[in-house]
């Protein structure tokens, strides 16, 4: 079952294509990788999708909801998270303070009772600073969860932005680049987590150029060129396709 699914998704800037009339569908329950060129609108995917960009043409629906042109804070409050390649943590913030912010958006509480510090107000509380040391412990941060985010290495800053998303328990989570540039025992420890992620109910699509991390760890692959889909299948299937290779692999695999 498509959880998110992409129809004819068009979008311009000027002259200059960077989508065009792109159909995808993201599966509930899958980790899909989705690679191609610099400049074959993987990140404009990400941000038409999420809203941060308007498209051109076509339609987006998530769990059958049409979300074409919706603001962010709409999609989100939807189930749909993500991530940027420029992390937008604040630095000086704990690791823990972060996340907890992060949760913020889904408290239960009306926000008046705040100020009287109510029975329900209090609950609410200790449920959240729980839910956080439970993100925390999942994420294996929990030596750091008292450190400002620009005291961390660069995969444990990584490994904070997707406790971030995750917070909002996401149905979906869209992560760009998580690991671009990483050692290999970091991406392992990423892509791990992206696991770890998916098989406890949040669907990822993964926008990488590591191919190593796509190819061990993605279910599915859709492969973009010049903001179209060139092709798509299972690691095997798409690292064997003669125009996939051509294309973008070459010698990467």
């Amino acid at each position: 079952m498509a959880l998110l699914e992409v129809r004819d998704l068009t979008k311009s800037f000027g002259g200059l294509v960077a989508l065009n009339h792109l159909d995808l569908d993201i599966i509930e329950g899958e980790i899909l990788g989705i690679i191609g060129p610099n400049g074959a609108g993987k990140s404009t995917l990400f941000n038409v999708i999420s809203g941060y960009l308007k498209p051109s043409g076509g339609r987006i629906f998530f769990e059958g909801r049409d979300i074409t042109g919706k603001e962010p804070h709409d999609i989100a409050r939807m189930g749909l998270g993500r991530t940027f390649q420029q992390s937008s943590l604040y630095p000086q913030t704990s690791v823990f303070d972060c996340i907890y912010t992060a949760c913020k958006p889904r408290y239960r509480e009306p926000t008046w009772k705040a100020f009287f510090n109510t029975p329900g107000v209090r609950d609410e509380e200790t449920r959240m600073k729980l839910k956080v040391e439970e993100i925390i412990d999942f994420l294996g941060l929990t030596p750091h969860k008292h450190k400002a985010a620009d005291e961390l290495s660069s995969g444990f800053r990584r490994t904070l932005a997707v406790g971030v998303a995750i917070a909002a328990q996401p149905r979906l989570l869209l992560l760009d680049e998580p690991v671009t540039t990483m050692s290999a025992d970091r991406v392992e420890m990423i892509m791990q987590l992206v696991r770890k992620l998916r098989d406890s109910g949040t669907t990822v699509a993964i926008i990488e150029h590591n191919m190593k991390a796509i190819m061990d760890h993605c279910d599915r692959i859709a492969v973009l060129a010049f903001g179209q889909k060139l092709a798509e299948g299972r690691p095997e299937e798409v690292k064997n396709n003669k125009e996939v290779v051509e294309a973008y692999l070459g010698e990467m695999l």
